[in-house]
């Protein structure tokens, strides 16, 4: 229980961190309180993912792969769009595509929806556990064959997800 405690506190002190983005004392302690309620308080849900398992060579480098693939998904991704949207001899078709997929975890699922919402070419919109489908907004809309669809829109993010979480 006190490992699980110890991962939610590092995990909400970290987003207290990062929203409020002021590093006085005051902030700080302040942060660190808060955290140690809100890990007091869900301590007792569940179990957490403990946020130093990043910290495993294999996952490190996952995610760095993954971070830098997104990265330059965002920006090819901005620029395509930025260039549709100035030369109008380049239309939109956008769209609403339901794309099979192969995500089981939540963290899974939670990590696709994040990376795809930065990406402005496919957006998760949403998605069914039961049927393992996700409903995504894409900018441009091929008449594909399924396989096809999800090799251009979730495929990628899915191999990247994939690799970290491990098999």
């Amino acid at each position: 229980m006190l490992r699980r405690w110890l991962a939610l506190w590092c995990l909400a002190f970290g987003v207290w961190v990062v929203l409020s983005w002021t590093k006085t004392a005051e902030q700080l302690i302040v942060g660190a309180a808060a955290a140690a309620i809100v890990a007091t308080a869900c301590a007792p849900l569940g179990p957490v993912a403990a946020p130093w398992s990043l910290l495993h060579p294999r996952r490190l480098l996952a995610t760095g792969r993954t971070a830098l693939w997104a990265l330059g998904q965002i920006v090819r991704a901005n620029l395509s769009l930025s260039r549709r949207i100035w030369a109008p001899s380049r239309p939109l078709r956008p769209g609403m595509v339901i794309v099979a997929s192969g995500m089981d975890a939540e963290g899974e699922w939670a990590a696709a929806g994040l990376v795809t919402s930065l990406i402005v070419d496919n957006q998760l919109v949403d998605l069914d556990r039961r049927q393992h489908e996700m409903l995504f907004h894409t900018v441009w809309v091929d008449t594909l064959e399924p396989d096809e669809i999800r090799a251009q829109v979730n495929g990628p993010v899915e191999d990247h997800i994939k690799a970290i979480s491990g098999p």
